[in-house]
């Protein structure tokens, strides 16, 4: 058997494709946390992720971490993070929502990307994989790092290409591969370019009302059938929140009318990541799992900034899948980092 075959078996319980329409370069998409299929509409997002191979544009699960100011049971248990320096025990998913939105406000917001510049994202995919493990120790060292280890990608802020790694024919080294995208104006079904994306959160009013207003009327993501106006109000600000650049009013804005929105707790202590990080969780109860467990949304948040760097869908008290940003910038060129 070669090795990268090898890696394909490795990864031959990943979620399949969602979506027909597969642009050149990109092989496969896949939804890989959320159950819901509104999620996969208008402001749909990517992270790069390299598996065996090839490039997959990972959507939801890779969650969008707004830190560029201007703009199955298997995994592991959540662990509290030693030494918090939040107090958030008896806080109320709304109080924590409205106070973070007063202290986002009056934050600065740095200079919006130019056309040409790129968003750079390096992931940490959640649970960690270990890469002494049995399972990967005859991988070539290739194969290995994009198997266990961070991914990073870069997608250009006019959305017309996007860059992540990818791998040799065998399996050893790794080559930065950039894809040509149309992605404004709807040119490429329902996804959105960041800079798209900037300019419909930087029109959204100041107040809950105002935004939910707003959200509603432009009905990015189709309502769900039978779906309460909470849920679709919840789909609707969730999505958003992953933006690449996010204004500070915007997300004080999005914030105020999630602290509408019903059925959010906040984890009473401050929770490790994968990236090494301690975050304010706050949680949303979603539909069970197949075999009848509790399944929840868990957004997290920097207890210092108060802006989002991560998302995960915990299974009881195990993470099912997410994942967290480590570091983010705009960036000349891809391959840059900084």
């Amino acid at each position: 058997m070669d090795e990268l075959t090898r890696v394909r078996e490795l990864r031959a319980d990943a979620p399949a494709p969602d979506r027909a329409r597969l642009a050149p370069g990109r092989t496969k998409l896949l939804d890989a946390a959320r159950a819901d299929e509104r999620h996969r509409a208008l402001w749909r997002r990517r992270e790069f992720v390299i598996v065996g191979g090839v490039v997959a544009a990972v959507t939801a699960v890779a969650v969008t971490v707004s830190l560029l100011l201007g703009g199955s049971g298997g995994g592991r248990k959540v662990q509290p993070a030693t030494t918090p320096s939040v107090h958030l025990k008896g806080a109320s998913a709304s109080e924590l929502l409205r106070r973070m939105a007063e202290e986002v406000a009056k934050q600065p917001d740095g200079s919006v990307p130019t056309a040409k510049q790129w968003i750079y994202k390096k992931v940490v995919q959640e649970p960690v994989k270990d890469p002494k493990a049995d399972q990967y120790k005859n991988l070539p060292k290739g194969a290995l790092k994009l198997m266990t280890g961070p991914q990073e990608g870069w997608l250009r802020y006019d959305g017309t290409a996007q860059a992540s790694w990818n791998l040799d024919t065998k399996g050893e080294n790794l080559k930065l591969q950039v894809t040509k995208m149309h992605l404004e104006n709807g040119a490429e079904g329902d996804d959105r370019s960041p800079r798209e994306m900037y300019r419909t959160l930087a029109a959204l009013p100041d107040t809950a009302d105002g935004t939910l207003k707003a959200l509603r009327e432009q009905n990015a993501i189709a309502d769900g059938k039978g779906e309460p106006q909470s849920s679709n109000d919840y789909t609707e600000i969730t999505v958003l929140l992953r933006a690449d650049v996010m204004p500070s009013k915007a997300l004080a804005s999005l914030y105020r009318a999630l602290a509408t929105v019903p059925g959010g707790r906040v984890v009473d202590h401050l929770v490790d990541t994968g990236a090494g990080r301690r975050a304010i969780a706050l949680t949303y109860a979603r539909d069970g799992g197949p075999d009848g467990s509790d399944m929840r949304e868990e957004w997290l948040i920097d207890p210092q900034t108060y802006r989002v760097f991560g998302m995960r869908l915990l299974q009881g008290d195990r993470i099912a899948t997410g994942s967290v940003t480590v570091s983010t910038a705009v960036v000349n060129a891809p391959g840059d980092r900084a």
